[in-house]
């Protein structure tokens, strides 16, 4: 999308118009308020409006926003341009469509609904990205009045209703295969308003009419049933009386639509389309790059099973139980995330496990080695039943993995936050067993404190960053909370001046309930940069692996169909990053959030930083996160759209074979 897009003005459409400020929860990333009498009038006349008489440009303002933009329902309208992408093989590029209606054309209550067809996207060559496959749409709902759920859009009635002074939005995604050819792809969006169902119900036939054309059809039937025929004379006889009344039912007029529009009707072929419909041209450049399948920087995301069990009435180690989490996982695989299960005991202790079926199960080596996951988590059984069996199935779970390619990827996550000497000592005597098995053994850690009771040192940041004298050699991943380091990206140094990458230490991070505005997190009502910008810390401060605590953590419920609500004490949307299909409709896919996008989006621009790093260095690749204005600190990177994509562009300007 062009730079200037995320920030354009909305030109002489909104002069005049008062802007008062509307703050979002968390004091960022929500737009204006917007007056609609301030507009530009339309001139309709007075009466109800026939969509299909009138051009949609006279009945809704549409225009294009970036994925990074929250876009309100006070969004203010802003010129219809041309939108421009660009993307790599097996990349994901995202923008959205926003819709403000300025006249009301429904008699329901509603402004009215409107419908959105794409076309394929086609190269010169060619090749092309198909709607459907390549090319997706999805209803952008608030939660909490923030927009954050993506609502599949139904590819055989693609429309979205409008609320009469409300802004509206649709969240457009094309995903580019690694065998895409590279090349300029073009195509069109198509936004129709159009009668809403009560509307068109209102104008069904008389009964009397119904009647009538049942009787024809019903002939035709009995006219071409299955029978034997006298002679080939009587059959063709029967054939044009059939013939005849199949024609009556097309000559009448309540057909007269459908034989003015060739028969497709609410499909709306090309020239209705390009009689009423508004046209938001479209282009993506797809370059000679593709992102590795398994992301450079593990990233390692939590799913609840009792989330999953509660909600889904579902008895643990049962096959509807094995067939939910398998659905889960592998839906959560396309974000470029290593998704775990994780189920709490007391104090913290955890059993976290990346496959429900044992090691010697054949879906065990088709999870462990799916080029997709960088890394995974073998279940610690006896964190939760410390028996000789939990212990057995622990020591052949080792011994089977660690004689697989994929053992490198391996890793142990016993506990979430230690806090005192009894807690760090029960990892290592953990840990100890552990390496009894396999000496290579990785155990992660996290923690945002020293332990308390300890002498370890004087004061508490201190202690903190002394953490890996006292738990090595018991944990080889050191993941430390971005909250505890605040705006002080100089402390980093202190931390990994402690670690020993010569014994395989490494230094991950993770955010929780903090770090709070204006630093990176994933809370509801942070701006959009704000979420893409917690991987771009992660790759600045020189992380090299990440960890987040839970992805559909919301409370309690005994029904798929629940409302969601966020924990008690938990800021708005920590701990979930995707909903139950069930709660927006009848579908069973998980509803992703503009989150999970952004976190994607993040993911992607971590492997172009990484690909210019491998050219230029990396200091250069730092140098052009600050020169763009992207990413500068915690509580410095861009506020708008613009320099990601300058950023993005300079990678493939200067980095393109």
């Amino acid at each position: 999308m062009d730079p200037s897009d995320s920030n354009s003005a909305a030109g002489g459409k909104t002069q005049n118009v008062s802007v008062p400020p509307v703050e979002g929860v968390a004091g960022g990333g929500t737009s204006y308020g917007w007056v609609d009498g301030g507009l530009r009038g339309t001139n309709l006349g007075a009466g109800v409006i026939d969509p299909t008489k009138v051009h949609s440009e006279d009945l809704l303002h549409v225009w294009s926003m970036p994925s990074t933009a929250n876009v309100s329902q006070q969004e203010v309208p802003r010129p219809l341009e041309k939108v421009n992408l660009l993307a790599a093989r097996n990349e994901r590029e995202s923008f959205q469509i926003a819709l403000r209606p300025k006249v009301s054309w429904a008699t329901s209550g509603i402004a009215g609904s409107v419908q959105i067809q794409c076309t394929d996207l086609c190269s010169s060559s060619g090749d092309r990205l198909v709607v459907g496959q390549s090319i997706t749409l999805r209803r952008v709902v608030p939660i909490l009045g923030v927009p954050d759920a993506l609502v599949p859009i139904d590819p055989l009635s693609p429309q979205v209703t409008l609320q009469p002074g409300e802004t509206a939005a649709v969240w457009v995604s094309l995903n580019v295969p690694c065998g895409q050819p590279p090349g300029l792809y073009e195509g069109e969006i198509f936004i129709t308003a159009v009668k809403t169902e009560l509307d068109s119900r209102t104008e069904s036939l008389p009964k009397s009419e119904k009647y009538r054309l049942y009787r024809e059809l019903r002939s035709c039937l009995d006219l071409t049933g299955p029978r034997d025929y006298s002679s080939p004379e009587e059959m063709v006889q029967r054939l044009t009386s059939a013939s005849s009344a199949l024609r009556r039912v097309l000559d009448n007029p309540a057909l007269q639509d459908c034989q003015e529009n060739n028969g497709f009707g609410d499909m709306m072929d090309e020239d209705v389309m390009n009689n009423v419909s508004v046209r938001l041209k479209l282009s993506l450049t797809v370059w000679d790059f593709t992102l590795p399948v398994t992301p450079s920087l593990p990233a390692v995301f939590g799913i609840s099973e009792t989330v999953i069990e509660d909600r889904f009435c579902l008895e643990h180690g049962t096959e509807g139980w094995y067939s939910a989490l398998d659905h889960h996982f592998r839906w959560l695989l396309q974000y470029r995330i290593s998704p775990f299960f994780c189920r709490w005991g007391d104090s913290m202790r955890i059993l976290a496990y990346t496959c429900p079926w044992p090691a010697d199960h054949p879906k065990a080596n088709e999870y462990y080695s799916d080029p997709r996951l960088a890394a995974y988590a073998v279940p610690y059984a006896p964190i939760l039943s410390c028996t000789d069996a939990a212990k057995n199935s622990l020591r052949r779970e080792v011994e089977i993995l660690k004689s697989k390619p994929h053992w490198s990827k391996a890793y142990f996550y016993l506990w979430d936050e230690p806090l005192n000497v009894e807690q760090y000592d029960m990892i290592c005597n953990i840990s100890n067993e552990l390496r009894s098995y396999a000496p290579d053994v990785r155990i992660l850690t996290t923690y945002y404190c020293g332990p308390s009771g300890s002498e370890l040192a004087p004061s508490t940041f201190e202690a903190f960053v002394k953490v890996p004298n006292v738990l090595r050699p018991h944990t080889q991943i050191f993941c430390t909370s971005e909250w505890v380091l605040g705006t002080r990206e100089d402390l980093v140094k202190d931390i990994i001046a402690e670690l020993r990458p010569d014994l395989g230490e490494e230094w991950w991070t993770y955010v929780c309930m903090g770090p709070s505005d204006p630093q990176p997190n994933w809370h509801i009502g942070m701006r959009g940069t704000q979420h893409r910008a917690v991987m771009w810390r992660v790759w600045k401060e020189g992380g090299t692996g990440f960890l987040y605590w839970g992805t559909n953590c919301y409370e309690k419920a005994m029904i798929p169909s629940a409302e969601i609500c966020f924990r008690r004490g938990l800021p708005p949307g920590d701990g979930v990053l995707f909903y139950p299909g069930e709660v927006f409709s009848s579908s069973h896919e998980p509803v992703a959030s503009t989150r999970l996008e952004r976190i994607l989006s993040g993911m992607q621009d971590i492997e172009y930083l990484k690909l210019y790093s491998s050219r230029y260095g990396r200091e250069e690749g730092l140098a052009l996160m600050e020169k763009t204005g992207m990413y500068l600190g915690p509580d410095r990177y861009t506020l708008d759209h613009g320099p990601v994509d300058v950023m993005r562009g300079e990678v493939y300007r200067t980095c393109r074979s």
